[in-house]
């Protein structure tokens, strides 16, 4: 075990990797010529280290065509890359001169398949004071009333708890150094935001928009004033 940690740590620790792992963290599946560019290396380059992740299962590959998409072989590599920029020292602000606009990806971004920074971390807040999760032991769990909650809200918990993958848990925000949640849940959470225009992907960024109309539900539901 402790080789093998070795052997992982080095892998990610190398800056063109990481470069690789974090572009990743969109959630989207990328070519190689497009990970050489944002890890600003050579098309030869991107693929010996392509071929180290592979090796390491850290990510899969998919042909389409004539082209092959890379992205993390499962969703706990995704929560352990977030995970590790919580290690990145968090600058000093003084409260005096405390911007009042976050930065876009600090204020509302996708974590992999889930929502993050400032909103998610309230929209867990406010899950958790309306007792829809309750918190036991470090984890996270639906409460009765919260069944009925996400019925309502269009979610299937029966069919999330079904998937071959973690159905819910506090993830640590890097940007808030709170808790946001993650799994099936947290996934299908965004994904109905999406679907009803409360949120919008934008190009080349994680960072989400909020619309107008995300703006009166986030505060119906959740009691998030924007």
């Amino acid at each position: 075990m402790e080789d093998q940690f070795i052997k992982t740590a080095s892998l990610i620790g190398d800056p063109t990797r990481a470069s690789i792992l974090w572009t990743l963290l969109d959630g989207r599946a990328f070519t190689a010529t497009e990970l050489a560019v944002s890890a600003n290396t050579s098309p030869q380059n991107i693929s010996m280290h392509l071929g180290k992740l592979l090796e390491a299962d850290l990510l899969c590959v998919e042909k389409q065509g004539r082209h092959k998409y890379y992205r993390f072989s499962n969703k706990e590599v995704a929560y352990a890359v977030e995970a590790m920029a919580n290690l990145v020292p968090k600058p000093e602000v003084s409260l005096k001169n405390k911007p009042e606009n976050y930065p876009p990806i600090k204020f509302c971004r996708t974590c992999y398949d889930h929502l993050a920074g400032k909103i998610g971390v309230a929209l867990t807040d406010s899950l958790l004071e309306q007792k829809i999760i309750i918190e036991k032991n470090n984890a996270y769990e639906i409460s009765p009333e919260g069944e009925k909650w996400f019925s309502r809200f269009g979610i299937n918990i029966e069919e999330a708890q079904k998937q071959k993958r973690i159905f819910l848990k506090p993830c640590l925000d890097w940007s808030e150094r709170r808790n946001h949640i993650a799994g099936s849940i947290g996934a299908l959470l965004l994904n109905k935001m999406i679907a009803e225009d409360w949120l919008r992907r934008t190009k080349d960024s994680r960072a989400m928009i909020i619309t107008g109309k995300g703006e009166k539900e986030l505060l119906k539901n959740f009691k998030i004033a924007l």
